[in-house]
């Protein structure tokens, strides 16, 4: 049987890359004038990370990123998605600009480009300031989302002429829910739904302020979007009842992020079930948020299986123990998310232009043997995700790339340096890099812009 080779291909000009952010490699965590973030104290706390992990050192790509560059283009990437340290450039969150923070990120894009690595540059990445937590209540008061807007501006002024994609803001469900909800993450507060709700708010005018300063600062060629980790549902079978239900569990488990994005108002079943715990915002608001993208990144890993249940009412279908998953017990592997997590975007919202920002798998690998490690848990994996992403184009949903997360081993937030998302390992004490098999697939994978 002869295999058609131009079968697995994707589009001419798809955007192939990796992805990592810096409170999660940089390491210099109080060096150069750097103020502490949120995740620099949460790490400090007696039982919040595992082994009491902190980001001080983590992969030291503060002053290694130079040969950190140098690799990812020996393994054939053209686009890496990074993020900037908003407590690096503004050690207090505001007033007081760091210049030596300003300074070190000049060297970094700059040193990317040297590598022919295009920059695709998320402004906020969950390490908040940790000098807005302590004066404000972070995300909880407006005045961190007005902080950012001034962040948005300078950074947007310093790189805009060497950087044209930007992304405002990485995960609002991790740094708001996550954070001030129940616990699990920085600051690790535990609130009520109404606090929840609020930051949530404050979260989206922070987006709007990231999108106002690229449209002001940005110049020629300027891309702006949102990444989200939305909650993909997918139907248990591709039935039009089932299809039915997973769009409608889809719409409802994002409605607070995206609608508001994209249509400009809250969703009033939203409101409705909120009641006196909604959010409290200002006349003029929803028409900052939902300021015209260009894009939506999605961070997708896993999904939940839904079915139509009486009267055609999605329900959610328990996972069962022995289901296969990654290390990170939360990342079960649902490939079939990658196609219909951005379907449904398309569908439900219209979005044009859609990139997934964030797809890959966590385990506890073992160190190299003889040079290698043979990671084909997670090469399967990603492998799976691809052909379900392919699909999806092929169906005319709109993704133009995809960033493998992440390019190295790094500080897992609550699981410390214990598990393991990267293509290359990390020996976080000699600070030894060493491509997996995953990475060496992978780079087939860019080389010949298909699922190989």
């Amino acid at each position: 049987m002869k295999i058609k080779s131009t079968a697995l291909k994707f589009p001419k000009k798809f955007v192939w890359g990796f992805a990592a952010a810096a409170p999660q490699i940089e390491g210099a965590a109080f060096i150069d004038g750097k103020g502490p973030s949120i995740w620099d104290t949460f790490a400090r706390e007696s039982g919040r990370v595992l082994n009491g992990d902190t980001l001080d050192v983590a992969c030291d790509h503060y002053h290694l990123y130079k040969k950190d560059f140098a690799l990812m283009a020996k393994l054939g990437a053209r686009n890496y998605r990074l993020s900037l340290a908003w407590p690096r450039i503004f050690p207090e969150g505001r007033g007081t600009v760091n210049q030596k923070g300003v300074d070190f990120y000049h060297r970094l894009i700059d040193a990317m480009l040297v590598q022919g690595l295009t920059p695709w540059v998320t402004m906020f990445h969950w390490d908040l300031p940790q000098a807005l937590e302590d004066e404000f209540g972070g995300w909880r008061d407006r005045r961190t989302a007005d902080a950012f807007g001034d962040y948005a501006d300078l950074i947007v002024k310093a790189y805009g002429d060497r950087v044209k994609h930007w992304i405002t803001l990485n995960e609002i469900l991790c740094f708001t829910r996550l954070g001030y909800g129940n616990g699990q993450k920085a600051p690790g507060l535990r609130l009520g739904e109404q606090v929840v709700n609020q930051t949530y708010h404050i979260a989206l005018l922070a987006h709007g302020h990231g999108v106002r300063a690229v449209r002001e600062f940005g110049g020629k060629g300027a891309l702006v979007g949102l990444t989200d980790n939305c909650e993909v549902g997918i139907p248990l079978t591709e039935t039009p009842e089932d299809i039915a239900a997973a769009r409608s569990h889809f719409l409802t488990a994002n409605t607070r992020v995206l609608t508001p994005i994209y249509q400009g108002a809250y969703d009033p079943a939203y409101l409705r079930s909120a009641g006196k715990n909604a959010p409290i915002f200002e006349k003029d608001d929803l028409d900052f948020i939902s300021q015209k993208t260009d894009f939506l990144g999605l961070n997708i890993y896993t999904g939940q299986f839904v079915r139509a249940g009486k009267r055609g009412r999605p329900e959610a279908l328990p996972f069962p123990p022995s289901y296969p998953a990654a290390d990170a017990s939360w990342l079960r592997h649902v490939p079939q998310a990658l196609y219909w997590g951005p379907r449904f975007v398309a569908e439900i919202y219209g979005v044009k232009s859609i990139y997934i920002t964030e797809n890959g798998a966590g385990y506890d690998d073992l160190p190299p043997e003889n040079g290698e490690v043979l990671d084909l848990h997670r090469r399967d994996y990603v492998r799976n995700c691809l052909l379900e992403l392919h699909r999806g184009i092929d169906d005319g949903v709109p993704v133009n790339g995809y960033f493998l997360w992440s390019f190295m081993d790094n500080y897992e937030w609550e699981d410390g340096y214990q598990r393991r998302f990267g293509v290359v390992y990390c020996d976080f004490k000699t600070q030894k890099r060493t491509p997996k098999t995953s990475a060496h697939w992978y780079s087939k994978v860019m080389e010949l812009n298909a699922v190989v």
